[in-house]
């Protein structure tokens, strides 16, 4: 996992958070269903959910197959 500041790994972490909350409530009990289904390295998206890095591409892929916009996924962070 890449050095970062404390800020920038709690908004990491309050991503995964989101991601996680949001692919349950889309009814996938695990991300590795969700991942398959939609394409995207099971492994790989199992790091977004821990808050490790994610490139912005993946972010548009991710919130595609959710099925979000990025106003909706985005809505409270600070």
């Amino acid at each position: 996992m890449a050095n970062h500041d404390t800020e920038t790994t709690e908004k990491l972490e309050k991503f995964g958070k989101r991601l996680k909350e949001l692919r349950k409530a889309k009814g996938y009990e695990n991300y590795e269903q969700f991942a398959f289904k939609n394409n995207i390295s099971r492994s790989q998206y199992g790091r977004y959910e821990k808050g490790q890095d994610i490139r912005f591409s993946s972010i548009c892929k991710v919130l595609k197959a959710l099925d979000v916009t990025f106003e909706e996924f985005f809505k409270g962070f600070d």
